[in-house]
Order: C-alpha cells, then structure tokens, then sequence
C-alpha cells in the first residue's frame, strides 16, 4: 500500500449548528482509513490554506473531538467569505504550493454551492499540475439551497433541519406571545433567514400544521406589495383580531440600504434596514384594522448557532455526510460532493451517496412553486409532509458543567510554517 497522504478540510460561508458534525465525521472516520496520515483544519477555511495556518486535528483528544456534537457553528477550525475568482492565479498558485508543501493528498471543503466551486476548481487545478490531489466537498447550508429543485442531486442539506426546528419553536413562542398581547400588539412580523429561497421561513408552517393560528409567510418567491399585505394582515385582523407575519429577509420591500459581501450577496444583518421594520412601519403609518400596532422581531446569527434547537435527525445526517465524505476522498474519488439522498417510502429514511462536484455548483435550486398556496402568503401541506421528519422529535440533550454548557476546545497545535508568508490576494490594497 502507498504511504498515507495528508488531508485538508476546510469551512467556507455561514454556520450552522451541526456544521461540526460534519467535521466530526471526517476526523473520526480518517482515523479508521491507512489512506489517510495527518488531519489538518485551514483556519478560517481557504484562508487557511493560503496563510499556511493548519490546525493538527489528528493531534486533539478523542473527547474534544465527540464534542463537536454539540458545539455550534464555526468556532472550532473556523469559516471565511473568501472567494477565489477567476484571475486571481497567484491564490490558486499559493494553494498548490501549500498543499504540495504538505503533503496534501485529500482536500474536503464543507460549504454550500460557492464553496462546492471553489473545491471543483482545485480539484480541477490540481490535476492539470500533475497534483496528485483529491477534491471533495462536504454538503452545508441551513438555507436548503444546494442542489437541483427535483432533489435529485440531495434531498436537502445538512444544517437546514436545525434551523426549521429554531423556526418551528420560535413561531410557537410568537403565538403565545402574540395571542396573550394582542389588545395592544395585535401584529407580530418576523424576519426569517434565506435571502432568495424560502426554505427557512416556510418552516414557520411546522408550529402549525393543523392551521389553527393566524399565521402568513411570505416568501422572496411569492412577492406582493405592502399595500397586498396589508389588505392581507388587515382581514386576518378582522376573522382574529391578531396575525403574525413570517417574512423572508428577501422579500422585496424595496430598498434597505443593502451592505454586500465578497460573493456579492446581500448581507441583510448589515444592511441599514431591515425588511420587518419596513413593513411594521408601512403597516403602523397607514394603519391597520384593529387597536394597537404592529411590532417586530427580527433574529438574527442565532438562526444558525442556537445549539439548543438542534434537530437530532440534523445531527446525525451532518456526522453520515461527513463520513462519506471522508471514504470518498480515501477511494481517490476526486471531484464529487457527498449528499444526502430520502429513500421512498412511508417511513423516514435516507442514504448517503455521492454527486458529481460541477453539477452542484452550477446548479441552483429553488422553492417548488407547487408548494406555496394560491393566496401566495402560506405553503402547502406537501412543505409540511417534506420538512417535518427533518426537525426529528426530542431535544438534544447538552453537556453541562456548573451550568455553562462545555463545547470543543481545541489545543492549538498548528503545523509547522514552511513557505513564506503569504497576503492574500483580493486584500491587498
């Protein structure tokens, strides 16, 4: 057998709270394979590679390691918003060098679709300078936007569970909330993640599938105008005397002062506006049929990192899809992504398979249209047959110490620097 090569894994984009699950399963896993020597993790995903800076994973404790179960998003190796664009040849260049340096022979990148790109990309690169290196990408997003809109290509992603379980409960707390103040806030708006697909705010739906509350989602896919709305709210205020209003921070309610980042995506938690506020203060300025006014709550980072909320099911598929990643890179199967694929059938269960890499970053998925209710401001029960196994049942039971819960924390043992230091290239002035 060859001698063992190294591997690099890597996070890019936002969090989620099984995000660690994934990373967990590829450490635990490459222990078990001769293919594969050291683990390393790239601080702050490729920006890691590109400043040489590589956490030994290998070299932390078995305990340290199980409880990336529970420790949310990316405190632990990190994450970054760092796109590597065409003509940007000196960073793809670094990126070789590093991983030549290193004895890289497995590159495994956990994202959404920009990151399946940019571990296509290296792949690809790698093999045209005669690198004899494995790409893999690791699935993530709690938006449920990776893929193909036939759930073909994966059924759904791993960190979206969690946070339609967030989702789920905080509606149900809304309606208590909302039901018991209504004499004098008869309107609850909530702002919900997902800036163009509506996975996350139709999740709303799960803390009422019988109907029962005076609830309406609006997606980005279905827009209206405020005045719509506020017909909409206002007639809800008169069969209820209260409503809440679950809206996408995508939904187009003109402009909000919108902040990008480096991939160009609106960043709505630092925008100057946000869409809740800008509907509370249409609703609160033409006024609306009941006494009292419109209020708003608009979560923000925690949509991702609340721990508490995570969905077990989440959980456990994150770890699969980490461990298949892992056994497709020690098969030197270069250029595919793991994924999550629903087995047919009346009871829950899944498989884990692969999918080519520029298959998934070239595609795009969207909100089935046939899933979102005539009226446009509600989604259907096929939503709520597709989402509900994916929340699981219990909570997840955390580990405690005086009361504080106890997360990863990892020793720092880099590897040693052996190139120069490096700036990365879209930052220089």
């Amino acid at each position: 057998m060859a001698a063992p090569r190294n591997m690099v894994v890597a996070q890019s984009g936002g969090p989620s709270p099984v995000i660690n699950s994934t990373l967990r399963g590829i450490i635990e896993t490459a222990r078990e394979l001769p293919e594969i020597g050291t683990v390393y993790g790239a601080r702050h995903g490729i920006e890691g590679v590109l400043k040489e800076e590589l956490l030994d994973l290998t070299a932390q404790t078995p305990e340290e390691v199980g409880l990336l179960r529970y420790t949310p998003a990316a405190g632990s190796i990190g994450t970054c918003r760092y796109k590597l664009k065409e003509g940007q040849n000196e960073d793809f260049d670094r990126v070789i060098e590093v991983l030549k340096a290193h004895n890289v022979g497995y590159f495994i990148y956990i994202g959404g679709n920009d990151s399946m790109d940019t571990a296509n990309k290296i792949a690809a690169l790698a093999q045209e300078r005669g690198l004899d290196l494995v790409g893999i990408g690791g699935p993530k997003t709690i938006d449920n936007d990776v893929g193909d809109s036939e759930f073909k290509l994966i059924d759904h992603t791993p960190g979206y569970g969690s946070t339609a379980k967030y989702w789920m409960h905080n509606v149900q707390y809304a309606n208590e909330e909302n039901s018991g103040s209504c004499p004098a806030d008869p309107v609850l708006v909530l702002q919900a993640m997902g800036r163009r697909i509506g996975f996350i705010p139709a999740a709303a739906r799960l803390a009422d599938p019988n109907r029962e509350m005076p609830l309406q989602i609006y997606l980005a896919e279905s827009p209206c105008s405020l005045e719509q709305m506020t017909d909409n709210v206002n007639e809800q205020l008169k069969r209820d005397g209260r409503c809440i209003v679950v809206v996408s921070e995508g939904f187009d309610v003109g402009s909000i002062g919108e902040v990008r980042d480096s991939f160009g995506h609106v960043s709505f938690g630092a925008s100057q506006m946000t869409v809740a506020q800008k509907i509370v203060n249409h609703l609160n300025s033409v006024g609306i049929a009941a006494k009292g006014a419109a209020r708003a709550n608009v979560p923000g980072t925690d949509q991702r990192h609340s721990m508490a909320y995570a969905s077990t099911v989440d959980l456990d598929e994150a770890y699969h899809a980490g461990e298949m990643a892992c056994r497709l890179a020690a098969g030197n199967q270069s250029g595919y992504m793991s994924t999550i694929l629903r087995n047919d059938g009346p009871i829950y269960s899944v498989r884990y398979d692969k999918v080519p890499l520029d298959l998934v970053a070239n595609s795009e998925r969207t909100f089935p249209k046939e899933w979102i209710t005539a009226d446009g401001n509600d989604v259907t029960d096929e939503f709520v047959k597709y989402a509900t196994p994916l929340v699981g049942e219990g909570m997840v039971s955390l580990p405690m110490i005086n009361g504080r819960q106890r997360m990863t924390r990892f020793e720092k043992i880099y590897a040693d620097q052996k190139l120069p230091s490096y700036s990365l290239q879209a930052d220089r002035g």
